[in-house]
């Protein structure tokens, strides 16, 4: 469990991006085959990509910085700075992509004249891959979305060798429900976070690959968007229901808190399960809207959409 998967003298490349990256070029593979097969634009769709890519970079890092600013406003001005644009180092938001990239699409939808949910539907695959590759950049880490300490069978004790965990949750953390260096021991001439966790990274894995399957069910309709809202609301609901509830995370507000080397190692609520409960009710009013609505005239082989606008 190492975070470096190339070093060349000081520049070094992260499993997390090289992960991430893979789930992305899947996903636009696959998108970019269904935007063929359903005779939507391909050029367009690409182009948009490419903008969703680098628009997602800059939602997920923006998110991450404004939700966890306790890491960074204790550094110094202007080296700060240089910390909030490191994505080497990790530290980004899923939904603050999400937004990042549905603001390319919007944007694409009014300048262009494209149709959104038809174009949206595809990127879903993408989304489920990339989630897929961050939760094992993550497990490659070792300090990104750790789990709360628990009593239960599932704990994971994560081995000695995992220095990029063990040298992370052993330095002493301000906030006393997040805090791990009390569970530390020294074995040898390291220190080590004995506790058993939560493996959450994981927990992200396996919430990824349910995803992914599942999308190709939602693609299957014909009704525009009902990938898109399927995806937000099971995103969500696995999300809050079960990856966050068991991840180390501040709690605003603490509703509830039980963890411990005798506990569950539960926490409610965090602030991605206060926005999940909007977006899984946005998100069944919008499929029951779109079923009702029902299936449009499919688009000719020969799409015209705006190619030239």
């Amino acid at each position: 469990m190492d975070p470096v998967f190339l070093q060349i003298g000081n520049f070094t490349i992260a499993w997390y991006g090289v992960l991430i990256t893979l789930g992305i070029v899947a996903g636009v593979w696959i998108g970019t085959k269904m935007a063929r097969e359903r005779g939507l634009d391909v050029d367009l769709f690409n182009d948009m990509i490419l903008w969703m890519i680098v628009w997602g970079l800059v939602g997920a890092r923006l998110v991450f910085v404004l939700t966890s600013w306790q890491q960074f406003e204790n550094t110094p001005f202007p080296r700060v700075l240089l910390d909030i644009v490191n994505l080497r180092q990790g530290g980004i938001s899923i939904h603050g992509g999400l937004i990042g990239g549905i603001l390319v699409m919007l944007y694409y939808a009014r300048r262009k004249g494209m149709d959104f949910y038809r174009y949206a539907d595809l990127c879903v695959p993408g989304v489920a891959f990339g989630i897929i590759g961050g939760r094992i950049g993550n497990i490659m880490n070792g300090t990104d979305t750790v789990g709360r300490v628990t009593g239960w069978p599932v704990g994971f004790r994560w081995p000695d060798s995992a220095r990029a965990f063990h040298d992370g949750m052993c330095v002493r953390n301000p906030n006393a429900d997040m805090d791990l260096s009390q569970y530390c021991q020294r074995i040898g001439d390291q220190l080590v976070m004995t506790a058993p966790v939560h493996f959450t990274q994981l927990y992200g894995v396996i919430i990824g690959i349910i995803l992914s399957v599942a999308a190709f069910f939602w693609l299957r309709s014909r009704i525009p968007g009902w990938a898109f809202w399927q995806f937000w609301l099971w995103y969500s609901i696995l999300r809050a229901g079960w990856e966050e509830t068991f991840r180390l995370n501040p709690l605003s507000p603490r509703a509830y808190l039980n963890q411990g080397l005798d506990a569950p190692g539960i926490g409610f609520f965090t602030d991605t399960h206060l926005i999940s409960i909007p977006l899984i009710l946005v998100s069944i009013w919008m499929l029951l809207r779109l079923r009702k609505k029902g299936a449009p005239a499919p688009v000719p082989a020969a799409s015209t959409e705006a190619r030239s606008a």
